[in-house]
């Protein structure tokens, strides 16, 4: 999601209090290349069958920390998740052709989206990741930059992913430039990288590391981000009387919403399924299945505005 485009160079390299940094003892451990590392489309119904993965299962980097997560604590982060904290960190994940695997929940779900951000991306294709859900809870500025942002309503929210033991995603992985990197690190400035492992619809893990975008915390933006500067801070969110951006008091953006189920949609049953039933409202409560069903009914029929449709279309 996009923030005003700043330059790097505005802030500080991002350190956070919640891990240590690596040690050369520490640095990260790729498996083998499985034999196939891409899941064949007409196999995604097979992924809702390894939902249940055991701890010693799931896709993500290990990283020695004190700290653990549960879906009940959403600000901490399990031991496995490795945050990537600057560009540098990114660098460990570059493949030798100098490219870099992101990990898509959201519009990126969408090929043709995915590609208005990165038009060189090669190698789309739909993995699961375990361990995570979706959750519609931080406020996103592009939406009131586009017009599409109902404050009234408090329909202003976009997704971002949390930990949460028992869940499994359908996403979709693709390789981007290293020199897009800063860039895609400004417009996801309101999130946590993390650097994770996806598998294939057989459970295969992926030979290299993918970046997540998850939830981050408003302190941490603040202090990290915006090095404390409430001038800084404006220029993202203040000037939208945005005082708050990770909430449990919001709904989604319904454009966004509407984007989002339709990207699942396109990518088969298993995706479309898993979308509406392991992504949720911002009281963690609420699937989107149920909300599509009942207060958000009708979201699915209203158009976007004429200048976003090819935008959010699906």
């Amino acid at each position: 999601m996009s923030t005003a485009d700043l330059s790097l160079s505005a802030f500080n390299p991002i350190h956070s209090p919640l891990l240590r940094r690596p040690t050369s003892s520490s640095a990260p451990y790729l498996l083998p290349p499985p034999p196939s590392l891409s899941p064949r489309p007409h196999s995604l119904a097979r992924l809702l069958h390894l939902c249940s993965s055991r701890a010693d299962r799931r896709g993500i980097l290990r990283r020695t920390s004190p700290i653990t997560m549960s879906c009940g604590s959403t600000d901490r982060l399990r031991p496995e998740l490795s945050e990537l904290n600057d560009e540098s960190d990114f660098e460990k994940l570059f493949t030798p052709s100098g490219r870099i695997s992101i990990c898509g929940f959201g519009s990126l779900l969408s090929e043709r989206s995915a590609r208005s951000t990165f038009p060189d991306l090669v190698d789309f294709r739909v993995a699961r990741l375990d361990g995570f859900r979706r959750v519609f809870a931080h406020v996103a500025p592009i939406f009131f930059e586009r017009g599409i942002a109902k404050p009234e309503t408090k329909e202003i929210s976009s997704l971002s992913v949390e930990s949460c033991e028992g869940e499994t995603l359908v996403v979709t992985v693709f390789e981007i430039e290293k020199s897009e990197i800063p860039a895609f690190m400004r417009r996801e400035l309101e999130f946590r990288f993390l650097a994770v492992r996806p598998r294939t619809h057989d459970g295969k893990p992926f030979e290299n590391l993918a970046v997540l975008c998850a939830r981050y915390t408003d302190e941490e933006f603040f202090r990290i981000r915006c090095r404390g500067s409430k001038e800084i801070y404006f220029q993202h969110y203040g000037r939208y009387d945005i005082d708050k951006i990770w909430r449990d008091d919001v709904l989604p953006c319904r454009s966004y919403l509407r984007h989002c189920v339709l990207a699942a949609k396109n990518l088969g049953d298993a995706a479309y399924d898993n979308f509406l039933d392991h992504t949720y409202l911002a009281d963690r409560k609420t699937t989107i299945r149920k909300y599509l069903e009942t207060t958000g009914s009708g979201i699915m029929e209203e158009e976007p505005p004429e200048s976003l449709r090819t935008r959010y279309g699906g």
